[in-house]
């Protein structure tokens, strides 16, 4: 299977394995924020997941510890700082095209964070931000995994 992968989308010149089609996984971070009783929802604007509701995230880059990218990818995509409070879960977000390939392949690290200081803005990554009550949460459509995680999150809180 990973050669099927590898010929359908080669790494970029610079040798960086792409996203779409990846010859390994992708390491993943997510915040699951709280301010009060609210949680921080982002719009992605990209695939594999956009226009779903989620959480702030993005990918682990080298030599940064999976805690340092979980805060400075909720930094870059929403302008606020947090304070992490837990591991939640690893997730395995995997997306098949229709032949079987591997399109996307995320390994996930999902945190629960209290928001600390900064104002909700999305960046160019995010269509839009939202802060919503968790009783709230079931109204914006998102994947079944990143609801389960909020969930586990708000349940480490009390």
């Amino acid at each position: 299977m990973a050669a099927r992968n590898r010929a359908r989308k080669p790494a970029t010149p610079q040798g960086v394995p792409t996203r779409e089609y990846p010859t390994r996984p992708f390491v993943g971070v997510g915040v699951v924020l709280f301010r009060d009783d609210e949680v921080l929802l982002v719009k992605r604007a990209k695939p594999p997941i956009s226009d779903n509701w989620s959480i702030p995230g993005g990918a682990q880059e080298l030599g940064e510890s999976v805690r340092e990218a979980a805060l400075r990818e909720l930094k870059e995509e929403t302008g606020v700082d947090a304070e992490l409070i837990g591991l939640i879960d690893v997730v395995d977000g995997i997306t098949k095209d229709e032949k079987g390939g591997v399109k996307f392949h995320y390994t996930l690290v999902d945190f629960a964070a209290e928001w600390r200081a900064g104002e909700a803005i999305a960046d160019d990554d995010c269509a839009a931000v939202l802060w919503v009550k968790f009783a709230e949460l079931d109204r914006y459509p998102m994947w079944e995994k990143t609801a389960r995680v909020i969930r586990a999150a708000h349940a480490l809180r009390r």
